[in-house]
Formats: C-alpha cells, structure tokens, sequence
C-alpha cells in the first residue's frame, strides 16, 4: 500500500468510523462501560430511582429511614486494542481481508473512547508483541492507531495470544477495557471434556484469558471470514496454512469433501466457544461479509442490560 492509498484508507475508515459512532456505538459504549466507580463520596437519603443495591442497611436502621451510599463516577478509563497481525490476518475471500475488517473495528471503538474522554492504547501481535502504543486520548492519536493497523509490517507470522494478554498484564496497571482482535486460527490442544480438571500449562491462552479478565474487562471479538468455515465447487484446490506454510489438496468438486470440511470446521469453532465460554469472558464473532456494527451494538445493549440484572 502507498502512502497515498494509505492516507485514503485511513481518511475513508475515519468517515465511515465517525457516521457509526454518530449514529449509534456512543450510547452502547457509554452506556455499558461508565459505570459506577469505587470511590465513596456521600451518603445521603434514599429518593425514588435510587438503585437499591446501594443502600447501606446499617444506616438506614438506625435513623429508621432508608440512605444510599453515592460513588463517584470513575470519568476516565483506557482502552486497550489488542490486535492480532500474524500472516492469517492478511486472508480475505471478500473485498477486504481480516486485518482491514480488524482496523474498521478498532477504529470505531477508539472513537467511541474518544468521544467520551479515554484513552486508548494498541498493542499488534504475532508469536509475539510487535508493536505497543501507549495510552492517550484525541482524535490525532485515533488517526495514528488506524494507520499503524493499516500500514504495520509484521516480523513473524505465528501467533501466541497468550503472550499478547501477560504483556498486557504487566504495562498496564490500573483496570482497563481490553479488546481482542483475532481470528483465532492457531495450534491449540482440543480442549478436555466438560467438567473435566486440567492443570494449566505455559502459553495456554485459554488460562491467560482468564487470568487477565480478573485484572481487566476482557472483551474477544473473533474475526470469521466465512470461508474458513465453507469450501466453494471449484475443483481441485491447494489450500495453504499462512503461518506454517503446510498445504493441503483437496477436490472441491466432491460433496463429501466440502462435507467434511464444514464439519471439521463446525467442530472447531465449537470447541473454541466451549472452551472460551469456560473463561467468563464474553465473546462475539464477527463475520467478515457482514456490517459490524449493529451486531457490536447489540452486543454491548446485551452487556448492559445483564450487568443491571
């Protein structure tokens, strides 16, 4: 990509990014992420509208009459992006490839940080951490973290997602809202059956996920193209694993094979939501092929209305 096309690019994503943001992702954003802070301020007498998880029971039976405690309102958290950018990234069977889907995505949540004040950090992964910026706010930085998606080369190929989340860990110290971008095509052991012990083991990102979910809210937006899922009829094709180079011919043109594609593939992704649902960590998968947006703004409405429940 020139620098031509890349200023375009970014100049095309800010637009679109801003008409979304405009439209609908700022309410779902503030809505499930200004909560309450930690910080006591006052108690004072309950009035209608009141939540009542906040009433301090104590209080009220001694003055006979119902208080509620009053926290102050955390006014500035950090986001966190956390993108994968190893070689599966650069696949697209549509008009754009997941590393583009992946910068639209991270650009519409660092405006809607933005636009309410955050800061935003990015963080672009392999096997391992590439490249870290941190924290800031306004739009001028926004605009740097879209071009260093678009624009950033990438020394290796692999991935370790695991070793992405325990950087996070370590540079980021006060609670933060981590997102992570990544389709999740990596080698990982089949998960154990349900209700199954295992002790964790190093490079687990399953483990790490939790681990850092305690410390963080934890958000996994995993990056589908749908043909990962589904094979076309169109004969013999020679499939190629980007990160290893391992290739694979298959006959497309047989019923049996695309068959079993799509099952080895279903089988896949639902270990990968059985064991990532073990976590705690909420997850949702975005397909290429489709707008993004209203499905993240329904994922965030859904978010907000269990944490009120």
């Amino acid at each position: 990509m020139t620098a031509t096309e890349l200023l375009e690019t970014v100049r095309r994503i800010e637009v679109r990014t801003n008409r979304l943001v405009n439209d609908m992702m700022v309410g779902a954003y503030l809505s499930h992420f200004k909560g309450r802070g930690m910080d006591f301020e006052e108690l004072r007498e309950y009035v209608p509208g009141d939540d009542v998880r906040d009433i301090d029971w104590n209080v009220t039976n001694r003055m006979g009459r119902p208080f509620v405690k009053c926290f102050r309102e955390e006014r500035e958290l950090a986001m966190v992006l956390a993108v994968d950018v190893s070689a599966s990234s650069a696949f697209g069977s549509g008009n754009r490839t997941k590393r583009e889907f992946a910068a639209e995505i991270a650009a519409t949540l660092a405006v809607s940080a933005a636009k309410n004040g955050d800061k935003v950090a990015l963080l672009l992964f392999t096997d391992e951490v590439e490249f870290f910026v941190p924290a800031r706010k306004g739009r001028r930085h926004v605009l740097r973290l879209v071009r260093e998606l678009l624009a950033f080369q990438p020394r290796r190929r692999g991935t370790d997602i695991s070793g992405a989340l325990g950087f996070v860990n370590r540079v980021i110290h006060r609670r933060a809202i981590v997102f992570l971008l990544t389709d999740f095509l990596h080698r990982f052991a089949p998960g154990p059956p349900l209700g199954a012990e295992r002790e964790p083991r190093p490079g687990d990102f399953i483990t790490q996920l939790g681990l850092t979910n305690v410390r963080h809210d934890v958000v996994c937006l995993h990056l589908h193209d749908p043909r990962e899922s589904t094979l076309p009829e169109a004969g013999l094709l020679a499939i190629e694993d980007a990160e290893t180079d391992e290739l694979v011919e298959l006959d497309s043109k047989r019923a049996g094979v695309r068959a079993r594609f799509a099952a080895v593939n279903a089988e896949r992704l639902a270990d990968l939501d059985r064991r990532l649902i073990r976590t705690g960590v909420d997850t949702l998968r975005l397909n290429t092929a489709e707008p993004f947006a209203p499905v993240l703004q329904r994922f965030f409405e859904i978010r907000r209305g269990r944490r009120r429940g």
